[in-house]
């Protein structure tokens, strides 16, 4: 080999190594997170009015009872900066806590040790002494309070209006605009916050209002923005659900991202997430992680108990394990019941999620049965999980007495007349279902709901129901499910039931009616929230249900890779099941899920 040749192979040796060099240094902040960050988060419990003495009871319990388990990030949710947030509502025009240069900082009288220019450093060095890692949310961009003030950006000469974008805003949330990253400032903007926000010690943060639309550039300015402050801090963007074209955007920039609205504890929310979990297998990479949002297990929102059933909850973590999505708890700790300590603290299944590769889908049947398998790092054992996503009581449309089209906020008066024959009924079944938008602000009301006969009329809200459920928070009779009056098309309701899809809500017929009237419609609650709002809705005057049978969910062992007789190990149950040979089918309950690690025989 002649000289000249050898230079230029080394010369390209040099700048093959170079280019690999730069890749690792870009992609350093993956390495944060090379296992599916898990923690806990206190949006499900206390909305937006969690306090610097109820976040620290909350820390004490995770460090007491969690850590050990590799529960490490604590979060602090929305609206910090708010002194007089409650529940999960937010109000216009609010007063923000903030500083000279447009930063929002927390609010003093939630969070005392804040004062003085201190922020959040001193609960962050709370939490650090616990051995934890302390989180905050925030929101997309900049405040409209600093650009109605016209307060100074850090570091430059231009102010806040000079950046804002005041045609984009949060369908949801009243409290930012969005900034212009073309603008000069844009970039110190997002580059003075992070700044501020590494001082205070913050390890990891959630930023809402970036994943749905997806604001690439913005994501991208954050990124920038930790990066130069050198700090390892964890990188969240939501909610979902981001759109699946972002991919090769957002595991480039963040290390967790939402793929569905703000999920809550029903059936129906669970059922849809494994579609999406699946849809964003070819994006899942070490760093990087595809996020099914927080777990609504235990006591939640101001307190109330989750509405999953057991065999729901162990689908949930069975689930967000397979996929390997971040697991965040969302419940008050310190009401931390047995059944949802076992879940938390369970190291084989949390194994799964932590240590576990090339997680994907291995089938789907069209009637509910799905597997998901994994494989074992360092062996040739593989991770399964089998999932009966049937309903033990499937429910039956053509047993409906009425039936809507989808109602949208295009609905002339965003609603329906209803009016059904009672005649001899026994029951009454109210189903008000989601119509798949992607959107979970279905805020729906039954209007002035009555039963009308022989009797005269009596309002159905005289009636206790026998069962209801609600997609988020409960059913109620005092107001719409958000709190807020009742309120369709611009007109106040006098009386009836506040839900949100999905919903399903069931009486006992009184004798001498003959008739069911009343208004469906959608809530202002839901139609103000960004573009969402869409339900179906059905009426039933007996039971709407099927009974299904239990079934075996089979397995064949050689698409697992196994040629020979394998043994088989229940994760949940801590117990060896036995050895099997060519195919394994257990029988898995209705809703439930089982998660079993197979390892060839010796």
């Amino acid at each position: 080999m002649n000289s000249r040749k050898l230079k230029s192979l080394l010369l390209v040796g040099c700048l093959t190594c170079a280019s690999v060099v730069s890749a690792q240094s870009k992609q350093d902040y993956h390495m944060w997170a090379e296992t599916p960050p898990m923690g806990w988060n206190s949006w499900d419990c206390f909305g937006t009015q969690v306090t610097e003495s109820e976040a620290k009871q909350q820390a004490d319990f995770m460090a007491a009872n969690l850590k050990k388990h590799g529960w490490e990030y604590f979060v602090v949710d929305i609206q910090w900066y708010e002194q007089n947030s409650k529940g999960y509502e937010y109000a216009k025009d609010a007063v923000l806590t903030m500083d000279e240069f447009s930063r929002l900082l927390p609010a003093p009288k939630k969070f005392p040790s804040a004062v003085n220019g201190k922020g959040f450093k001193p609960l962050a060095d709370y939490v650090h002494a616990k051995g934890l890692k302390f989180g905050i949310h925030m929101m997309r961009g900049i405040p409209r309070q600093a650009v109605k003030q016209n307060t100074p950006i850090k570091g430059t000469t231009a102010r806040a209006a000079d950046i804002a974008d005041v045609n984009s805003t949060c369908g949801w949330n009243p409290d930012m605009y969005g900034v212009d990253m073309t603008k000069p400032g844009a970039q110190e903007y997002y580059n003075s916050i992070m700044e501020m926000v590494a001082s205070w010690g913050v390890d990891f943060i959630k930023v809402d209002d970036l994943s749905r639309p997806y604001h690439q550039p913005e994501v991208e300015a954050i990124r920038k923005a930790i990066d130069k402050t050198g700090r390892k801090i964890v990188f969240s963007t939501s909610p979902g659900e981001t759109p699946l074209s972002a991919g090769p955007s957002v595991n480039q920039n963040a290390n967790m991202w939402r793929v569905s609205d703000d999920f809550w504890d029903n059936w129906r929310a669970l059922y849809d997430q494994f579609k999406r979990l699946h849809d964003w297998t070819p994006y899942r990479i070490t760093g990087a992680y595809p996020d099914a949002d927080m777990l609504p297990l235990g006591m939640l929102q101001l307190g109330r108990k989750t509405n999953f059933t057991t065999e729901e909850q162990f689908t949930l973590m069975t689930l967000w394990s397979i996929a390997r999505s971040p697991l965040m708890h969302g419940g008050d700790m310190t009401k931390t019941d047995s059944l949802t300590l076992s879940l938390l603290t369970n190291d084989e299944v949390l194994a799964v999620n932590q240590h576990s590769e090339n997680n994907r889908q291995l089938y789907r049947t069209e009637d509910g049965l799905i597997a998901w398998v994994a494989d074992v790092p360092g062996s040739k054992d593989k991770y399964l999980a089998l999932f009966n996503t049937r309903d033990k009581e499937a429910m039956d449309a053509k047993k409906a007495v009425f039936s809507s089209e989808l109602i949208t906020r295009q609905t002339p008066g965003h609603g329906v007349e209803i009016d059904v024959d009672i005649t001899n009924a026994k029951k009454l079944f109210l189903l008000a279902d989601i119509g798949n938008d992607d959107f979970a602000s279905d805020h729906f009301d039954w209007c002035e709901p009555r039963l009308v006969g022989p009797k005269g009329e009596l309002k159905l809200t005289d009636l206790k129901w026998k069962s209801a459920t609600s997609g988020w928070r409960r059913a109620t009779t005092s107001s719409a499910v958000g709190g807020a009056p009742m309120s369709v098309d611009g007109k106040k309701i006098a009386y009836g039931i506040g839900t949100h899809a999905p919903s399903l809500i069931e009486f006992d017929l009184p004798e001498g009616y003959t008739r069911f009237k009343t208004f469906g419609g959608l809530d202002k609650g839901g139609i103000d929230q960004g573009r969402g709002a869409t339900v179906k809705v059905m009426v039933f005057n007996a039971s709407p249900y099927v009974v299904n049978d239990p079934v075996k969910i089979p397995v064949s062992l050689q698409e697992l890779g196994f040629t020979g007789s394998v043994k088989i190990r229940d994760l949940w149950q801590h117990k060896d099941v036995g050895t099997f040979s060519k195919e394994f089918a257990p029988v898995v309950p209705f809703h439930g899920a089982a998660l079993y690690r197979v390892s060839p025989s010796k």
